[in-house]
């Protein structure tokens, strides 16, 4: 209703033109803003907006391929890959957020949906990549997601290639295990995306380039709530490729019983070619529980556990070698012309050096000792003297020579050198002179002389080849899916020592009376049948005080002493070398050598004396594909 107002007596007409005027020009305006968004849209922006609409109806599914099967030595598989059935959601299909993300809890028994979500987000994931909510549901889960799809837009059920070991912890160290790549290696490595697995450890981590294989992707057309109707194109994944090891699955349940639940390593060569047979570490862990996805509380078990599963004792750890040292000795004193096999000493039970007494095992001495008896009767004094006499840093020289003091190099990361003292050696480390009457410790493997059990066993190999040590290796060959070789590893010969065939017959003689001779510290280890030849040594955890005696017994068990046993068989004819460390398990006569002579007893009855090794071995390992010039 129009307002009327008198102005000098006549009445007042508003006037309508100027708002009309400013009404159409503002609608013009309204007009024109929408005329050029839906020009902007439909003409500049036509391609663009159809591949969005497109979107909402096709989608792009990544295909993650199988990682390749790992074998040991006669095909038999070790590592395999299995389907996964994983819950994922695709925030852009959510209509209802909370509903939805409800009802999914229900149906996974309460699992935190929201939250894995939130961290999706958080991480800058877009809403139109699909979140893993939930990996390897039951059957049930799986059944449930299904038959309520309606209730859950933006849900689906997704088939993952998992990692499976067959036999749990067997070979954990070796084999290594693989986990969910995280964001510093996604920076690092293209190729790979949020939920891949990767190799995070052992032979897992280190043949990764063969074992990951290449992932595919289908092209699928959805309906609203996100489920698949059908594939419209599709990019096969391309699986890894396999790994055959030479390893012997037979060979390792072996050592792995005989270890029993004893703390230590074991470590089994083939002396003429140098492959590793078996590799035991104890105690060790399931690397299932990895692929699985460890959860935090599960992580903190294993770190702070005090007997370090984690840790691969047969290259890392470090322990004094004990009396199994003097064979480095005798091989320095022979290459140094101080030693011959007529070369005697006379042991009462101790040596005095300076003002101490260096006592010998042997309460009583041995008497005059030559040295075949020396060896076979472990005499503390013999080495004594041998060791005054060669000095540190000649014993040093040698022992780097026969392998100490450096990496053996063998393909697994963290592998430690262990140490081998020398006067150069103390003063670099200690910046102190090096004592003479230290030299009496080094020369029966104490002191500050560590070795890893992988060292001694290729000292084992080395002496029964007669000088000749091959780099260690656990790899035959990589095949393809259709069998071909990709890639063969020959054996490579890392160092010769210029024993002469007298040298040879001396060690030989002392090693198999180790075992064999009534005065030998090893009887437990005896074959009937089959000559072995070894070593004993006792690593003390604790030092003695001076004029000291204490009995094992009444020590605490992790003050006792490590057990060590080092072989090889047949004496004249290797097949098998093997070295045994039995943590705080006392004499090494009594606890390394027994399980050792179990896992010989299985290796000859594996694969007896004269008969042909299976394929895969030496019998076909001139028939090779060579890769990049290998």
């Amino acid at each position: 209703m129009a307002v009327l107002s008198r102005r000098k007596g006549k009445l007042a007409v508003p006037k309508l033109e100027p708002r009309l005027t400013a009404l159409s020009i503002l609608m013009m305006l309204v007009l024109g803003a929408v005329a050029l968004r839906l020009y902007y849209l439909q003409i500049i922006k036509t391609h663009q907006m159809a591949d969005l609409a497109d979107r909402n109806r096709i989608r792009i599914r990544r295909l993650p391929a199988s990682r390749g099967l790992i074998f040991d030595r006669r095909h038999r598989v070790l590592v395999d890959t299995r389907p996964s059935y994983d819950a994922v959601l695709v925030p852009e299909d959510l209509r209802d957020r909370a509903a939805t993300l409800r009802n999914l809890e229900r149906y996974l028994g309460g699992d935190h949906v929201e939250d894995k979500l939130t961290q999706a987000e958080d991480e800058g994931i877009p809403s139109s990549e699909p979140v893993t909510i939930k990996e390897r549901l039951s059957w049930d889960q799986v059944v449930a997601i299904e038959t309520h799809q309606l209730e859950l837009p933006g849900v689906s059920i997704q088939v993952t290639p998992r990692r499976r070991y067959i036999y749990g912890p067997l070979a954990a160290h070796l084999l290594g295990y693989v986990g969910e790549v995280n964001e510093q290696e996604l920076k690092k490595l293209p190729g790979y995306h949020m939920g891949d697995e990767i190799g995070k450890f052992g032979l897992e981590r280190g043949w990764e380039d063969y074992l990951r294989g290449v992932s595919g992707n289908q092209e699928i057309e959805v309906d609203a709530v996100g489920r698949r109707l059908r594939v419209l194109s599709e990019k096969p994944e391309k699986p890894g490729a396999n790994v055959i090891l030479t390893i012997d699955l037979d060979l390792q349940e072996a050592a792995e019983q005989a270890l029993g639940n004893h703390a230590g390593a074991i470590v089994a060569i083939d002396p003429r070619n140098g492959e590793i047979l078996a590799m035991v570490s104890h105690p060790s862990f399931d690397p299932n529980e990895f692929a699985s996805g460890l959860t935090a509380a599960q992580w903190r078990r294993l770190m702070s556990d005090p007997a370090h599963p984690l840790e691969d004792r047969a290259i890392q750890g470090t322990y004094p070698p004990g009396s199994t040292f003097k064979l480095v000795d005798t091989v320095a004193g022979l290459e140094d012309r101080m030693l011959n096999k007529a070369t005697s000493f006379y042991c009462p039970g101790g040596m005095w050096y300076g003002n101490r007494e260096y006592r010998c095992w042997r309460k009583q001495g041995h008497g005059t000792v030559g040295l075949i008896n020396a060896i076979i009767e472990s005499c503390d004094v013999y080495f004594y003297n041998v060791g005054e006499r060669l000095g540190v840093d000649r014993i040093a020289q040698w022992a780097h020579k026969l392998g100490f003091g450096e990496a053996t190099g063998i393909p697994l990361a963290h592998e430690k050198t262990g140490t081998i003292p020398s006067t150069q050696w103390k003063q670099r480390r200690y910046h102190e002179r090096w004592y003479p009457a230290e030299t009496l410790s080094v020369a029966i493997g104490q002191g500050y002389v560590a070795v890893t059990p992988l060292q001694l066993a290729q000292l084992a190999a080395e002496i029964g080849e007669g000088g000749i040590r091959y780099q260690p290796h656990f790899v035959n060959r990589i095949e393809a899916l259709d069998g071909s070789a990709i890639k063969v590893y020959q054996p490579e010969v890392a160092a010769r020592i210029p024993l002469t065939p007298e040298q040879v017959e001396i060690l030989h003689a002392g090693a198999c009376g180790v075992v064999n001779s009534p005065m030998g510290t090893a009887h437990k280890a005896a074959i009937p049948g089959i000559e072995v030849c070894g070593k004993t040594g006792t690593a003390q955890v604790v030092k003695e005080a001076a004029g000291a005696r204490i009995k094992e017994e009444d020590l605490p068990e992790r003050y006792r002493d490590h057990g060590w046993f080092i072989a090889w068989a047949p004496g004249n004819d290797p097949r098998i070398a093997v070295a045994c460390v039995v943590e705080h398990g006392g004499h090494g006569g009594s606890s390394a050598a027994p399980i050792v002579r179990d896992l010989l007893v299985r290796y000859f009855q594996l694969y007896p004396p004269g008969q042909p090794l299976p394929a895969g071995t030496l019998a076909n390992a001139s028939a090779t594909t060579r890769e990049n010039g290998d």
